[in-house]
């Protein structure tokens, strides 16, 4: 199972599914991360937590953890 948080920066995947419950998954699909959305990794902070996405034409910064909870192909 390959998730966001393996992603490369300069790759594009795209959401297979959001793993976790509650509050959590919720939050994730507030923020625009939904199934079959294309997730481009545009950086990783200088220590490597959070990583900077571009979801829906805007900018987006995820916590490791949190990005652990996406499944991405």
């Amino acid at each position: 199972m390959k998730t966001l948080r393996d992603v490369q920066v300069g790759d594009t995947v795209k959401v297979v599914k959001l793993h976790g419950e509650g509050a959590v998954k919720r939050r994730i699909m507030d923020m625009g991360i939904t199934k079959r959305t294309p997730i481009y990794v545009r950086k990783l902070a200088p220590l490597g937590d959070p990583i900077e996405v571009t979801v829906r034409n805007y900018e987006l910064s995820i916590r490791k953890a949190d990005a652990a909870m996406i499944e991405v192909k």
